[in-house]
């Protein structure tokens, strides 16, 4: 495959179609999603709501799941759904307080794998399910979860800055939860290991080593970095040959891939390596994956091939428009 094909091949996906839904979904909302309070730390965009609280950040984030994945495997869906709210804490520079849920299914017993899915999570990640919302007589199976937090430092979608080191750390003991894009590598994992796993992300905050990231999504690595690229207003240069992969997956199938612990990270380049080794201790793959620049294009580099992923300067990604950049500095 070519590189002009694997960037046709990309925004083609599920999960780029997921994001670029994102800005008809925010329009008609109009002032409500945009309008600025004095109390708001980073604008809409990033993977929490942050708000000023004492002396640090309440963060707030939901995430729902799609309904085939519901339907076909019910356990895992609970667990992902709690999972993947944990890992957006995280990605804000953050620790986890609570969830909530909101679970709609035919009957009681078609919830029963969902909710044990969710309680696994819980239990391993360490975060109480404290509430929610339920109805058994629906037609069909839907799933929201939603999660509290707090941050002393902020890592935020809107803090990359042109010059700095584009770095992918990502955990590669997993397999795919086939036949969907899911890497899984928290399941069957020691819960005292994903925990002090996920810790790398606030401690890397508090000690002033990184201000910029985010966690990776449906639309995948690239898309994720097309979500973080746009949110800071820069562009950068992303050489494929060095985002972490597992062996034996097809770099295209990986590209879409949504990993259990993935995170995208700008960090200034005189900190990159002191970065890559904190995450490389613990036995998460981590790499310089690209360059950050003031193009505000996303360009990609593979065996001598070069092609445009993305030019904001003619379309936005996730964002009606062009947000500003953060409310204030995100520390």
């Amino acid at each position: 495959m070519s590189l002009d094909d694997l960037v046709h091949t990309l925004r083609s996906s599920r999960g780029f179609a997921h994001k670029t839904d994102i800005p008809a979904m925010l329009s008609p909302l109009g002032a409500a999603a945009t309008g600025r309070n004095a109390a708001m730390a980073v604008d809409v965009g990033d993977d929490c709501a942050a708000w000023r609280d004492g002396d640090g950040y309440l963060l707030f984030a939901i995430e729902g799941l799609v309904s085939d994945f519901i339907r076909t495997m019910p356990w895992f869906a609970g667990y992902s759904a709690v999972m993947v709210n944990i890992s957006d804490i995280y990605a804000m520079g953050g620790r986890p307080t609570a969830v909530v849920d909101a679970l709609w299914s035919h009957g009681a017993a078609d919830a029963a794998e969902v909710l044990k899915g969710m309680a696994a999570a819980s239990a391993a990640y360490g975060v109480p399910i404290v509430g929610g919302h339920s109805n058994a007589r629906s037609e069909e199976s839907q799933l929201a979860v939603a999660i509290v937090g707090r941050a002393r430092k902020l890592l935020s979608s809107f803090a990359a800055r042109p010059g700095q080191r584009l770095l992918m750390a990502v955990d590669l003991r997993g397999a795919f939860a086939e036949p969907y894009p899911f890497w899984n590598a928290s399941t069957g994992a020691p819960g005292e290991r994903l925990r002090a796993d996920l810790e790398l992300l606030p401690v890397l905050a508090e000690d002033g080593l990184c201000t910029a990231a985010k966690d990776i999504s449906m639309a995948g690595a690239l898309g994720t970095a097309l979500m973080l690229l746009e949110c800071s207003g820069v562009g950068a240069s992303i050489a494929l040959e060095r985002i972490p992969r597992p062996d034996g997956v097809p770099l295209e199938r990986w590209l879409t891939a949504f990993p259990s612990y993935g995170f995208l990270l700008a960090v200034n380049d005189d900190d990159a390596q002191a970065v890559e080794r904190r995450f490389l201790d613990r036995g998460i793959a981590c790499a310089q994956i690209g360059a950050i620049d003031d193009s505000r294009v996303a360009t990609l580099t593979h065996a001598g091939e070069r092609a445009t992923l993305w030019d904001f300067r003619e379309a936005g990604f996730i964002l009606p428009t062009r947000l500003a950049t953060p409310i204030d500095s995100p520390t």
